[in-house]
């Protein structure tokens, strides 16, 4: 055990996601006491919602595509993190906590079982045997000098820990607890505004798309902002939605125009080739299906979006673009992108202005794409600034220590 880690030392998590039991996990396995605070009346949440759809944990790939997958610039808080705990470190660590795990033909990283739930189980009953204390329906309410301000069932309280890791998530999934309450305790120049991120776009569709809401949209290849992607997504009644969309959210946020190629496996000039052989008794809707194989849903895609279809239609089917209302509600959204800046942290992800305050997870200013980068990031991030907090109160020690040495000062 390392110097100044023992039960004599105390720290508080604010937020049972991931971020903040990751935080738990470092900070009592090297023997500090542990109190995690949620305001929520059971942990992760957002978590376990994420694992109803498979719990992307990962990406298996070399550690700097992983990385590169974050954008430029990356804050050197966050490069840290990550170098320290990537896709191998989040497939041990799955595994260290008897969850078998597959990769899929993407490299995307689930637990075999499909779900959240099974890891969560064993997470929380290892950190229980290593003194973890959980704190439900405890909302933080800022501070009071140096004090941590924790409202529970019975009140409000003042909390004095040696050590505080705050990660409280961000803005979207309110009703899970990633309402961004938090950031009304913070300095407004240490703050970006939150944005959605990973989220679906609002369309006012004709009448004539109803009868395909739900149907998904396969076989195109999306692009925007100079990225493309070959991923499915969704017709939904509020727009358009799905991994697909996600993948290009941001660039399209940031004002790209959100384009697909309905068939791209062939040129334009062959696409136009094969539209120039249509049959008289065809209809324009057989003839695409016949020429191009387009199913119904890219069909109605092109008619919503591509009229008039007289003039240069292989061109529309190569370059169509979808006209939008913007991003949905941040509420909607899988993550948020905005929240604590880095220029307010040190490279240990502590507050400067807050000594022996430390920030992680998805309340700080970065935005990750799906595909198991935002589950990575969070431990990644809660790791780090676990093992700065560690350090953090080794130094501290050592300076009281240093000081119990010096002789007094003598008047002269």
């Amino acid at each position: 055990m390392a110097q100044g880690q023992g039960m004599g030392k105390s720290a508080a998590v604010i937020g049972a996601g991931p971020a903040g039991l990751m935080a738990a996990d470092v900070l009592s396995a090297r023997g500090l006491a542990v109190t995690v605070y949620d305001a929520m009346p059971s942990p992760a949440r957002k978590f376990l919602m994420a694992g109803k759809s498979g719990l992307n944990i990962t990406k298996d790939e070399p550690a700097a595509d992983f990385i590169s997958a974050f954008g430029e610039p990356l804050p050197e808080a966050l490069h840290r993190a990550l170098c320290g705990f990537g896709p191998q470190e989040a497939i041990a660590w799955a595994e260290g906590l008897g969850q078998p795990l597959f990769t899929g033909s993407s490299g995307r990283v689930f637990p075999t079982a499909m779900k959240a739930s099974p890891l969560l189980r064993a997470w929380l009953a290892r950190l229980e045997a290593q003194g973890v204390r959980l704190e439900r329906r405890a909302c933080w309410e800022g501070w009071d000098g140096s004090r941590l301000l924790l409202r529970g069932p019975e009140g409000l309280h003042h909390l004095e820990p040696d050590v505080t890791i705050l990660a409280t998530g961000g803005a979207s999934w309110p009703r899970l607890g990633s309402d961004g309450a938090w950031t009304s305790w913070m300095e407004l120049p240490d703050l970006s505004p939150f944005k959605p991120a990973n989220m679906g776009f609002a369309v006012d569709w004709s009448p004539h798309m109803a009868r395909h809401f739900g149907a998904p949209v396969k076989g195109c290849a999306i692009s925007a902002g100079g990225q493309r992607v070959r991923a499915e997504f969704v017709i939904s009644a509020r727009g358009l939605e799905g991994g697909g969309i996600y993948a290009v959210s941001r660039a399209v946020r940031e004002g790209a125009p959100l384009v697909i190629d309905l068939v791209p496996d062939l040129t334009e000039k062959e696409v136009s080739a094969r539209l120039s052989k249509k049959r008289t008794k065809d209809t324009l809707t057989a003839h695409l299906r016949k020429a191009l194989r387009l199913d119904p849903a890219r069909i109605a895609l092109l008619q919503e979006f591509g009229r008039p279809l007289e003039g240069d239609l292989a061109a529309k089917i190569k370059r169509l673009e979808l006209r939008h209302r913007g991003p949905r509600p941040i509420a909607e959204a899988i993550s948020t992108a905005g929240g604590l800046r880095f220029d307010a942290l040190d490279h240990g992800l502590m507050l400067r202005a807050r000594p022996g305050v430390f920030a992680a997870g998805e309340m700080l200013d970065w935005e990750a794409p799906t595909g198991g980068y935002l589950i990575t990031a969070c431990l990644a991030t809660g790791r780090h600034a676990a093992l700065a907090a560690c350090r953090w109160i080794d130094g501290a020690e050592a300076l009281v220590q240093r000081e119990a040495q010096e002789p007094p000062l003598r008047d002269h």
